[in-house]
């Protein structure tokens, strides 16, 4: 069974928090900080990884992605705090592999 990841990436100010739903943690993370794509995360800067929680089905990571996202900002900095009190990025030390 494949996992899935609902994550969430901030800038280096930690002004904005971008909540995303993946199947491929490593991958997607990689592609925000290489800014592969010019969407939200490219426009803000969004290149820290700072958040994720991980699903064994991808249907339960978008239900769970839906909720965050009707959030408050208040409430995704609670999850936050939670696992990563100092914002630090939790990718630093991942090795990106891609060509």
């Amino acid at each position: 069974m494949k996992k899935s990841f609902v994550y969430f990436m901030t800038n280096k100010n930690n002004t904005v928090i971008y909540v995303g739903v993946t199947s491929d943690l490593l991958k997607r993370v990689y592609q925000h900080k290489t800014k592969a794509y010019k969407g939200f995360t490219y426009k803000y800067n969004c290149d820290k990884l700072i958040y994720f929680e991980e699903f064994n089905d991808i249907n339960q990571a978008i239900v769970r992605e839906k909720q965050i996202k009707g959030g408050n900002r208040k409430r995704k900095e609670y999850l936050i705090h939670s696992i990563n009190p100092e914002w630090n990025d939790l990718s630093d030390g991942w090795l990106f592999y891609f060509d």
